[in-house]
């Protein structure tokens, strides 16, 4: 069983498509960012980062103690290896995953992440970073678009690396994009769009917040956090 700690953002939807794709039994434990619940202390024991998605894995592979994982991508990591599925079998297709699954992380979710922040919810609406963003995000989806020329999935298979990327595009309206200027991108969205396990994904994500509007004291919580907030978590640790 897989304990999933968990909210609706694209690196929460990573982990429920992947353990419906997989039909691996989890339980979801919602953590509303918005309500400040990612600084609990039995949160924190598992993702000290604050940010979800986390898992706890309480039958790992070889027994032994509960296995606690933090960041998205490690996560599909642990998982794809656990159960040997959607990580591509041989050298150069493991290494190909590995790479455009480093590349969302490094690069989709973080730059998507501004541009989601500078174009909707920042208060000041700020020419030069909605461009910076938006245009970055524009070059991002080309750069997928060129590699799935030729290829159904990112690295041939539906694997992980596919998963990573799609809850990032699903936002695309919002990001200022015309994925029709992007038709290998768009050929490969609506296919993933439309896979069983998706779809349940995000009805599961429906079932545990059905009000995608952020309130203004969600913003606060989620926008206001400085190195003052991790020290706060420290002090009251050592009390």
């Amino acid at each position: 069983m897989i304990d999933l700690y968990y909210w609706t953002t694209p690196n929460g939807h990573k982990i429920t498509m992947f353990l419906e794709e997989t039909s691996l039994k989890y339980r979801i434990v919602p953590v509303n960012i918005g309500l400040g619940e990612q600084f609990e202390q039995s949160f924190l024991e598992i993702s000290p980062n604050n940010r979800i998605p986390a898992i706890v894995d309480s039958q790992p592979e070889g027994g032994g103690d509960p296995i606690p994982i933090f960041e998205s991508g490690a996560i599909l990591f642990y998982l794809a290896d656990k159960v040997g599925q959607l990580m591509p079998v041989g050298v150069g297709p493991r290494v190909q995953t590995t790479e455009w699954l480093m590349w969302q992380m490094a690069n989709l979710g973080p730059m998507l992440g501004q541009n989601h922040h500078f174009v909707t919810y920042a208060p000041n609406k700020i020419p030069y970073a909605i461009d910076r963003y938006v245009n970055e995000t524009s070059r991002l989806y080309a750069v997928l678009d060129r590699r799935l020329e030729g290829r159904e999935f990112i690295v041939n298979t539906y694997s992980i690396a596919d998963i990573a990327c799609y809850p990032w595009i699903v936002s695309h309206e919002r990001q200022l994009q015309d994925l029709n200027r992007f038709p290998n991108l768009r050929r490969w969205f609506d296919a993933i769009r439309e896979r069983p396990a998706t779809r349940r994904a995000y009805a599961r994500g429906r079932e545990i917040n059905d009000q995608p509007a952020m309130s203004e004291e969600a913003k606060k919580v989620l926008f206001g956090q400085t190195d003052a907030v991790v020290r706060d978590i420290q002090l009251k640790e050592s009390e």
